[in-house]
């Protein structure tokens, strides 16, 4: 839903000071409705990522524990991982689920698509659910990855959010966002 009163930023010009595999930030020149100018407003380009809610037969959710150098500690979480240049986060959902934790399952149901950060971020996460997933293949970590693989009873991961066991905003809505998808709430 669009505001009537929406005003924009003019981008007078645009710099690259990092593009990595892993980060790419940009900084903005920036002329605000008012006239004012920002000479350095920075912007994390990203393709987004997936974010997978996946239950197995007997409605367990499966989860990764996996080291978040950002904040430098384990980190409990649904699988996710970054959306691959030509990728789909359909194509990511499936492959990020099979590498992290060596499950796979039902077609992935697109449950939404949310900004992750649009103050200094264009990117977006999608969340997808993947019933019926059973470990089928060996999981496929990258350098920065050593996952484990922990389970929760899907009437048991709503608690983890509310005491914080999984804390990291867009996995927060992720798991209400599935939740409510599958008439939990």
């Amino acid at each position: 839903m669009k505001d009537e009163h929406q005003t924009l930023w003019r981008i007078r010009s645009s710099e690259y000071l990092i593009a990595t595999p892993f980060l790419r930030l940009r900084s903005d020149v920036v002329e605000l409705p008012s006239g004012s100018i920002i000479e350095s407003y920075y912007v994390r380009e990203s393709r987004g990522f997936a974010v997978i809610f996946a239950l197995t037969p007997d409605d367990r959710v499966v989860l990764v524990r996996q080291y978040k150098h950002g904040v430098g500690r384990m980190v409990l979480e649904l699988p996710a991982g970054s959306i691959d240049e030509g990728e789909t986060p359909l194509a990511c959902a499936r492959r990020e689920l099979a590498e992290e934790t060596g499950y796979v399952g039902d077609e992935p149901e697109l449950v939404g698509t949310y900004l992750a950060d649009p103050t200094s971020s264009n990117a977006s996460f999608h969340v997808f659910l993947v019933r019926n997933a059973q470990a089928r293949v060996a999981q496929k970590f990258d350098d920065t990855e050593d996952i484990v693989v922990d389970f929760v009873p899907l009437a048991g991961i709503r608690a983890m959010v509310r005491d914080g066991r999984i804390e990291t905003g867009s996995q927060v809505a992720s798991v209400y966002a599935a939740l409510e998808h599958l008439g939990a709430v």
